[in-house]
Order: structure tokens, then sequence, then C-alpha cells
């Protein structure tokens, strides 16, 4: 009976063993269909991540408060300056207003102090990544 038990574990050994060489797994080729639209896309957003440097830029914190009145103050300041760009960050628990992108620290000096006449909380931030 022992023996007859040995017999059939080898038989089904070498059945599986014959049995997996004829399988193989998800052979197959996949074919991508992209819009040409989408790698335009991309493109654009790849030249407009590389123009924008955080790290050795200066910037001019003209608010830190509420997102109503962070809205509110960007709107005002891009209704009255249409020379600087401005953002508003959220960095827990406050939404900033940074506006300009100076290269130096004189240059963003001298911007903030003709800020300071209509914003007197505004200062100067060199921002980090």
């Amino acid at each position: 009976m022992r023996i007859l038990r040995n017999q059939t574990c080898i038989l089904v050994l070498f059945a599986s063993a014959f049995w997996a060489t004829d399988l193989s797994a998800q052979t197959g080729n996949i074919t991508l269909m992209q819009d040409p639209k989408f790698e335009q896309l991309l493109n654009e957003k790849r030249k407009i991540n590389a123009s924008i440097t955080i790290n050795d830029r200066y910037k001019i914190q003209i608010f830190s408060g509420e997102s109503e009145n962070a809205k509110k103050a960007l709107a005002e300041f891009r209704k009255n300056s249409l020379n600087y760009d401005g953002t508003i960050v959220f960095n827990t628990p406050v939404y900033k207003v940074w506006i300009g992108n100076f290269k130096t620290r004189i240059e963003a000096e001298r911007n903030l102090a003709e800020f300071k006449k209509k914003y007197p909380n505004a200062l100067l931030i060199k921002p980090n990544k």
C-alpha cells in the first residue's frame, strides 16, 4: 500500500512537471493609444516647472490669515499692481499671500519699502521648497 502511494506521488509529480512546461504566463503585446494633446500639455508643464525657481528667489508676504481674507487681499493686490505676480500659499493653519519673484535681496528690499506703504505688515521672505 505504501509503495502504491509513493508511485502515485511520483507519477503526479512527473505529470505536473510535464504540463508546467506547456504553460506560459500572460504573453502578449500592449499598445498604448495616447492623445497628442496630452504630450503637448506635458511639455508645457515641463517648461513652466523649469522656469519656477523657489529656493534662490525672494518674495514679499503681504498677508497672513484666513482663506477668504487672503483671497480678498490677493484680488485687491492684482487689481492695483499688474507688474508683480501674486499667489496664495497654505501653511497650516494660515493662508499667506506672497508676491513677486525677486532675484536679489536688494531688489526685494527696495520693493518691500514700497509695499510697506500700502501693506504695513509686509515682510521679506525666502521660501524653502
